[in-house]
């Protein structure tokens, strides 16, 4: 039987890197291989694919950082905050990045204890280690919808 730290390891997995239970797809089925142009397109007030993708990244390495034993330094505030992508390959080198510290977060998550998990992240009014991952894959979801309806949108 899987611990809870390897279920939840394996549904942050899913929704980033190869999975297809919940949503048909992930982030990297969605991102890898996109053109540049493609995830950079902006419509209406809409965020860009880009910007979308970068978001999710922006938690990530945020939350990695706190797990490799730094301090939890992203702010929503800045949550949107990126220098445009201008070219293919800073899009692709972004997007190794995001792949690369998706891994590492997974990694991190799968040797967690229980206790660990039940622990405070952080601080206490930011709930727990396992409150906090929980948040990730649902926000994780939730833009994975928008990054599917603008590309559908921009390649029809």
């Amino acid at each position: 039987m899987n611990t809870i730290a390897q279920q939840t390891a394996l549904r942050f997995r899913e929704v980033i890197l190869n999975g297809t239970w919940i949503a048909n797809t992930n982030f990297k089925d969605q991102l890898d291989g996109l053109d540049h142009q493609i995830a950079i397109t902006q419509i209406g007030s809409f965020n860009t694919i880009a910007v979308l993708a970068q978001h999710i990244h922006y938690y990530i390495n945020g939350i990695l950082n706190v797990f490799r034993g730094g301090n939890l330094d992203i702010r929503d505030q800045f949550s949107f905050d990126f220098a445009p992508i201008t070219s293919q390959n800073q899009w692709e080198t972004f997007l190794v990045q995001f792949w690369n510290d998706a891994e590492e977060f997974t990694s991190f998550i799968e040797k967690m204890s229980d206790e660990q998990l039940n622990r405070s992240f952080v601080d206490e009014k930011y709930g727990t280690y396992l409150r906090n991952i929980d948040a990730m894959i649902e926000h994780s979801y939730y833009h994975l919808g928008q990054v599917v309806l603008l590309k559908k949108m921009i390649q029809k």
